[in-house]
C-alpha cells in the first residue's frame, strides 16, 4: 500500500537531529545540518575532483582517457608492470620511474594526494565511476547456454517491467515469489510468472521521494521479505521496513516534517491479506531520523537455533555518526529470538548503555547478511565510502572498525580521519577486519551461501551481486578465506538481491532505471550442452 504525504519529502540528510550528541558533534566537524539550504544544494550536478586532479598531474603523459599518449603508457586496458592494486599504482606513483622519464611524485604530492590518483587509476581500470551508478546500463539478458568454471548455466527471465526500485525476493515452497518494492509494497508473483495484487495491511509505504546528489530519497520504505526457516508449518513472513511518523519526536517537530526507522516485524499472508503481525523490534521514536532510507541497510537472516538478525546502516546525517555509540540503532547488526525475546546471551545485555539486542557494531553500510549453516557463522557485505567495501565474519560482539578503520576515502578524496575528533579510540587488536576488502569499490550487495542441489559443485560458495560493478560473483571459502573468485555474470546490471528457490535454482532480483526483473539461473545438464 502507497501513501503519499502532503509535505514533499525534500531529504536534508538531517536539517536537524534526534540527539544533543548527533548535532554537537555535526557542529563540531564545521557541518552545522539547520544552516545548509539542502533543496538548493540538491540541485548542484555532481562532479568529480578526481578528474581534474588526474587531468593537471598526469594527462600530459597518459592521456585524459587514460590511453597513454607520447610521454607515457596506457594505465587502462593494459597490464601494469608495477600491479594493478591501489597499494601498488600508488607505490608506483611515489616513487616514480627515473629511467622512463616519471617523477617521484611523492616530492611534490601528499600521501592522500597520491592515494586519490591511484584510486582513480583503478576505478577507471575497472569501469567504475562515482558519477554513474549503471542504473539505465543496457540491460541485454545472454541468451543459450553460458560456460562457467565449475557449472554451465543458462538464464530464464521469471518477471520484468518491475518498480526501478525494487529491494528483496523471497521464493516459497509452492513455486511463488514475494516481492518486496521499496515505494510500492509487498506483491506476490505466482508461479507462472505473473504479478498478483499487492498484499493488503502491511505497513504504508510512501512514494514521495526526492533526489539529492543523482540519488534518490525517500522515508518509509519496504525493505527485506524473508520467510521462517519452517515456513510450511508456521506460515511466518518477516519484513524489515522503516517506520515513518510525522510529529513523533523532537525532530520531526522542529522540522516539521516526516522521520523514520528500521523497524522488524512479521506476519502472514492469507487470502490476499497482511494479518497476525507482530511487532518484534522497533527503536524509540526519538532515534528516528530524517536521513533517507536509501542506505539503512534493511536486511534479514536466520540460524539454525531460532535467532533471527537485521542489519540497519547508516541514519544519521553523516555517515560516520553514532556507529560507534552503543545506545544507538544504528551501524550494528541486531539479534532477536524469532519471537522478538532478546536472547540471554547477545553481547550487551548487561550495559546499561547499551541496546541490548546489539550482535555487532561498526558497521557503515550494510548490504547483505547471512548465516552460513555448515559453518555456523553469520557474514555480511557492507559498502565502504569511496573504496572500503567489505565482506565480513561477524563473530558476537565484534566492532568493524567504521570510521576508525577503513581503505576507503570520502567521495571527495578527503581522508576519513573523524575518530579523533569524535573522541573514539579503537585498538587494531580491538576491531575486526575484513575477508575480503574492495577497493576501488565495487558497490558489493546481497549474497547468498550457495547449499542447493542444482549446483552441487558450488556447495558453500558464496554468490554475491554488485550494483555499481554490474556483476555476478562466485567465491570459495577454505578457512573462512576467499581462496578463489570468478566472476558468472559480467556487466549485465545492479544485482539488488540473490535467493535460492526450493528446487535448488538461483533466483536474482535486477535493479534497473525502466526494466528490473527476476531472473533465475538454471544447472545445465552434461547431456544439454551437446
Amino acid at each position: 500500500m502507497t501513501q503519499r504525504s502532503s509535505v514533499r519529502t525534500f531529504l536534508r540528510l538531517g536539517a536537524t537531529l534526534a540527539c544533543a550528541f548527533v548535532l554537537n558533534t555535526a557542529i563540531a566537524q564545521g557541518f552545522d545540518p539547520s544552516k545548509v539550504d539542502w533543496e538548493k544544494l540538491s540541485k548542484i550536478p555532481m562532479r568529480d575532483g578526481f578528474i581534474k586532479q588526474f587531468n593537471d598531474q598526469c594527462a600530459a603523459c597518459h592521456g585524459e582517457n587514460l590511453r597513454g599518449a607520447t610521454l607515457g603508457p596506457a594505465l587502462v586496458g593494459a597490464d601494469l608492470r608495477r600491479g594493478d592494486t591501489v597499494t601498488e599504482i600508488a607505490a608506483s606513483i611515489a616513487n616514480g620511474n627515473p629511467a622512463a622519464g616519471m617523477p617521484a611524485w611523492a616530492e611534490t604530492l601528499n600521501e592522500t594526494q597520491i592515494w586519490n590518483l591511484a584510486l582513480y587509476v583503478a576505478e577507471q581500470r575497472q569501469g567504475t565511476t562515482i558519477l554513474d551508478k549503471n542504473a539505465d546500463i543496457e540491460l541485454n539478458i545472454p541468451e543459450g547456454i553460458i560456460a562457467a568454471e565449475l557449472h554451465s548455466f543458462r538464464i530464464e527471465r521469471i518477471f520484468a517491467g518491475l518498480d526501478p526500485m525494487p529491494f528483496s525476493i523471497a521464493p516459497l515452497p509452492d513455486g511463488r515469489i514475494l516481492l518486496s518494492e521499496r515505494m510500492r509494497g509487498l506483491s506476490i508473483i505466482s508461479a507462472d510468472g505473473k504479478q498478483r495484487a499487492f498484499v493488503t495491511g502491511t505497513p504504508p509505504v510512501y512514494d514521495d521521494s526526492g533526489v539529492f546528489l543523482g540519488q534518490v530519497q525517500g522515508l518509509g520504505w519496504m525493505l527485506d521479505v524473508a520467510i521462517h526457516p519452517q515456513y510450511a508449518d508456521n506460515g511466518w513472513v518477516y519484513i524489515h521496513h522503516t517506520d515513518r511518523c510525522e510529529d513523533c519526536n523532537e525532530l520531526s517537530r522542529k522540522a516539521n516534517a516526516p522521520v523514520s526507522m528500521n523497524r522488524l516485524i512479521r506476519g502472514r499472508i492469507r487470502d490476499g491479506k497482511w494479518v497476525d503481525e507482530e511487532i518484534l523490534w522497533q527503536a524509540d521514536p526519538e532515534t528516528y531520523t530524517n536521513t533517507s532510507d536509501l542506505a539503512s541497510g534493511g536486511r534479514i537472516a536466520f540460524d539454525d537455533k531460532g535467532h533471527v538478525f537485521f542489519g540497519i546502516a547508516m541514519k544519521a546525517p553523516l555517515d560516520f555518526m553514532g556507529i560507534q555509540d552503543l545506545s544507538l540503532p544504528y551501524g550494528k547488526i541486531h539479534r532477536l529470538h524469532d519471537n522478538g525475546r532478546i536472547p540471554a546471551d547477545n553481547p550487551f545485555v548487561d550495559n546499561p548503555d547499551a541496546l541490548d539486542s546489539i550482535w555487532s557494531l561498526g558497521h557503515r553500510s550494510v548490504q547483505g547478511l547471512e548465516f552460513n549453516l555448515v559453518t555456523g557463522d553469520l557474514w555480511n557485505t557492507e559498502m565502504g565510502p569511496r573504496g572500503g567495501d567489505e565482506l565480513n565474519r561477524v563473530v558476537r560482539g565484534g566492532n568493524y572498525g567504521w570510521p576508525v578503520y577503513t581503505t576507503g576515502v570520502n567521495y571527495d578524496g578527503r581522508p576519513v580521519n573523524v575518530a579523533k575528533k569524535l573522541g573514539i579510540e579503537l585498538a587494531e587488536e580491538d576491531a575486526e577486519f575484513p575477508v575480503v576488502d574492495w577497493t576501488p569499490a565495487i558497490a558489493i550487495s546481497s549474497f547468498i551461501f550457495y547449499d542447493g542441489d542444482k549446483f552441487p559443485r558450488w556447495d558453500g560458495h558464496i554468490i554475491a551481486g554488485t550494483l555499481r560493478a554490474t556483476d555476478l560473483l562466485r567465491m570459495e571459502i577454505k578457512d573462512n578465506k576467499v581462496v578463489h573468485t570468478e566472476v558468472l555474470l559480467e556487466n549485465l546490471a545492479r544485482f539488488r538481491d540473490i535467493e535460492i528457490g526450493p528446487e535448488g535454482g538461483l533466483y536474482i532480483l535486477l535493479e534497473h532505471a525502466t526494466d528490473s526483473q527476476i531472473i533465475r539461473l538454471v544447472s545445465v545438464a552434461a547431456d544439454e550442452k551437446l
